[in-house]
Parts: C-alpha cells; structure tokens; sequence
C-alpha cells in the first residue's frame, strides 16, 4: 500500500509496524483481517471463529468487511476513483476507525466518501449493489421487448425517464442481458442466501427470468427473418464474444449461448472479437470460423450478430459491411448502431426495442 501511495508513505507507517495503537502510555498491537471478497452474511462471523480456533496463541484481532466494487474492463480506476469506500466493524472501536482512515487516507482526502457501518450491513450492501444493477438491465430488456410490440422506441424511453435525477441513465442501456462472473453468481447467491434464511427474493428471481429470455430471443428474431426450420445451411457472422467491452472474460457471455443454439440449427458460425478469441478457441473449437478482423469476418454472411458493445462496431462502414455480406440482415444486441444509416445502405436492420 505504502508503493501505491508512494508520498503517503509516513501516513501509512501505522499500518505497516502491525498497526501499533498507543493508548495512553501503553502500546497494544492489533491485527486486522480485511475481507475484500463478496461473501455471504455472517461470513465475517465464520471468519472470526475459525481464526480463534485454529491461533497456536491468543492475541488481539479484528475483522473487517471492506467489499470491493471493480468493474472489469477499468478496475484500476475505479480503485483510484471509487465511489464509495464501505468499511464494516464488528463493533464500535475508534482505534480500528484509525486504522482504516488512515490506509484509505489518499482517497478520502480527494473526497471519496467512506462509511462505516455494521458488519453483516457491509457484506449485503455488496450483494445489494450487483442485485439492484440486475434488475436495472431486466427492467429495461422488458420494457425494450414491449416497445418492439407497441410501436416506442427504448432510446428515447430509456433518454426520457433516465432525465429524472432519481433515476438516471445508467444500465438502462437494452441489447441482449448481462452475463460475465459478478452479476449472474451475486445475484443467485443472493436469491440462495434468501432461501436459506426463509426470504423469498421473487423480484430477483424475475429479473434472472427476464435475462435468461434475451440472448435466445435473438435467435426468435433471425428465425422469423428467415422463416422457422429454413435456417440451416444459412452463414451467420458475430460481432463480439465478450460479455461486455473492455474484457475478454466469457463468463455466463450470451453470445456463447447464441451460438450453440445456431450450431444447433446447423448454421454456419462465424465470429470476431477483438481480445476474446484465444478463450473462444478453447470453449468452441472448430465449431466456428475465427476471423481476424471485423469485416472479414462478413464473407458469405446471410445476417450479422452483434453481441459486445465495442467501440470500433459503433461507427462501421455501413457501405464496407454491405459488399461483405451476402445478405443484408443484422440484428443489433446492444444497439450501437444508427439504423437511418444502416437503412440508407440497404441494410435490414433490427435492434432490441427499437423502430
């Protein structure tokens, strides 16, 4: 920590000696046990216990929860630059307080909020945090699957109620459901832990419900393109592998599962990801085409899928695109595309709630 914050090196020296605490004219040596991980409630409990059982010797400890809130693709700043700082204490002790002001002291002193709370509140407001963000995405999904029906638009629904400042426009962005290793397994041990405790979490099971319905839905729509059972044979290109941009991670990724349904349907796969390649390599095999670039990838291509949201998908060469592709067809899971301009090219374009 004392390398990280080179110049807070002096401020840190507390924790460096083994957070030496003098009181009054004696000195006391405390040890911490600072748990980062998302952990079920009363882990920190299971944590204390074990210790005390398993020290060759009694001495001064205390467990902390202090969960982390990294997302993949810009951990690093937002470990620089985090929203909050969730510190959770066994009980009140001021010398502890210290402690933990003092090794987040960088932080708090460019005015990053630290609050100090309960520790089994700690360990929820992790899991709470990932839940509400789930439910954030399903909501939109659900709405976006009733504009598509109605005639509106999820872009200027999601612009409009996203204006109010109790809301916001964050995750309120429509395509094919979340996937990756942090919302799908919070969000189910969530729902587990519930059960365990005799809660019945049946909004989160609705918004699992929700988000396993979309990625197949693509999949719905390329078969009412072309009509059910004639898909076979047809060449399919996809755009992005990732479950999200900025990653290669393919955890729980919807384009995985949209791609084994059309294997399924015996069409042929072909797939470009910018830094997910060498993982697909291992999950898919020979199943798909590999290309090396985002255009190549469209030779002989009847429809283009688009899975990740990456930047350079966001202003392609509708023209380019058009010449490459056999057909004409794309269907656009994250809504990055401008469909006027895709429609100017001659492009059929469909998108996720949108007209």
């Amino acid at each position: 920590m004392a390398r990280t914050f080179g110049q807070y090196g002096d401020l840190l020296s507390t924790e460096k000696r083994g957070a030496k605490i003098r009181s009054g004219k004696r000195q006391k040596t405390i040890k911490v046990f600072i748990n980062k991980s998302t952990v079920p409630v009363g882990t920190s409990e299971q944590i204390r216990k074990t210790i005390e059982k398993s020290a060759s010797a009694k001495f001064n400890f205390s467990v902390v929860s202090n969960p982390e809130f990294l997302r993949e693709g810009s951990a690093v700043r937002d470990f620089f630059k985090p929203d909050r700082i969730i510190i959770g204490l066994e009980k009140e002790d001021w010398e502890l307080k210290n402690i933990m002001k003092t090794i987040y002291l960088p932080l708090t002193k460019r005015g990053v909020p630290m609050m100090f709370t309960d520790i089994r509140s700690a360990e929820v407001i992790k899991y709470a945090s990932n839940a509400y963000l789930a439910t954030r995405i399903s909501f939109i999904n659900e709405l976006a699957n009733f504009c598509e029906k109605s005639g509106a638009d999820i872009k200027k629904v999601a612009n409009g109620i996203g204006l109010d400042k109790r809301i916001g426009i964050h995750y309120l962005e429509a395509g094919i459901g979340y996937g990756g290793s942090c919302l799908p397994k919070d969000l189910n041990a969530l729902i587990e832990i519930g059960k365990a405790r005799g809660h019945d979490f049946e909004l989160l099971r609705a918004v699992q419900s929700v988000n396993k319905r979309q990625a197949p839905g693509l999949v719905s729509k390329l078969e009412a393109q072309f009509g059910k059972g004639k898909l076979r044979g047809k060449t399919v290109a996809i755009w992005g592998l990732a479950f999200k941009a900025e990653t290669d991670d393919l955890r729980d990724a919807p384009s995985l599962g949209i791609i084994r349904k059309l294997l399924q349907l015996k069409v042929k796969v072909r797939v470009y990801d910018p830094v997910a390649i060498p993982k697909a390599k291992v999950l898919l095999g020979n199943s798909v085409i590999f290309s090396n670039n985002y255009y190549s990838v469209l030779a002989h291509a009847d429809a283009l899928i688009i899975c990740t949201g990456w930047n350079e998908f966001k202003a392609p060469d509708y023209a380019k695109m058009r010449r490459n592709m056999k057909g004409n067809y794309i269907l656009d899971g994250r809504n990055i595309l401008d469909p006027a301009e895709a429609k100017k090219m001659g492009i059929k374009y469909c998108g996720t709630g949108r007209q």
